[in-house]
């Protein structure tokens, strides 16, 4: 579905823990990373395809986030003709996007990146908001500028600039008897708030 220059309907998400950290996925054999993002089929609305490929891509369903924001209009990029299919070429130029900010109200053990037959993600990671455009591929850096800078005044920050985060490592695909690498041990584990303000237990049982 293309719209009449060339455009096709697409959403972005970013997505926030309770420190305003994003989750950050790195694409199925590759070195490049990003956010989850999708096409609008036909007859969607921008939100509804937004939780459809939130949970496709992450496993994730409409009760563990809350929207907090989102792009008041379509943000688009190009893609270079060597990355489109021959058949296409000539008719199709790139991405529109509405990008979506959620607040994730669940533990990180809810995400399941192997949902689906065909994962877009193998690993992730929570990074802080103002990720290194440097690992995502080149003609998506711009849109992903514009739609950090627009959304960041959805954001709240501690008093003083103080900012928490929680332990920096990759976090492997979600399944039974699968174990990705542990946190540092000196790394605390962070409180989860969910969106009722709440605080989840972290704890072992």
């Amino acid at each position: 579905m293309l719209d009449r220059e060339g455009f096709r309907p697409n959403v972005g998400i970013i997505l926030l823990n309770a420190h305003n950290e994003v989750w950050w996925g790195k694409r199925v054999r590759e070195h490049s990373w990003q956010f989850p993002q999708g096409g609008i089929k036909y007859g969607e609305t921008p939100e509804q395809a937004m939780y459809r490929e939130l949970e496709e891509e992450i496993g994730l369903r409409p009760e563990h986030v809350k929207i907090v924001g989102r792009t008041r209009d379509w943000l688009r990029y190009e893609v270079p003709d060597h990355f489109i299919k021959r058949e296409i070429r000539g008719h199709y130029r790139g991405q529109k996007q509405i990008w979506f900010l959620l607040r994730m109200c669940a533990r990180d053990n809810e995400v399941n990146l192997r949902l689906t037959d065909h994962p877009e993600f193998d690993a992730w990671r929570w990074h802080e908001y103002w990720v290194p455009l440097d690992v995502v591929i080149e003609f998506k850096r711009e849109v992903y500028q514009r739609a950090l800078q627009e959304l960041s005044r959805f954001l709240t920050w501690p008093p003083h600039g103080e900012r928490r985060h929680s332990a920096r490592y990759l976090r492997q695909p979600h399944g039974r008897g699968q174990q990705g690498q542990p946190a540092p041990k000196e790394t605390p584990t962070p409180e989860i708030v969910g969106c009722d303000g709440a605080a989840l237990a972290t704890g072992k049982r």
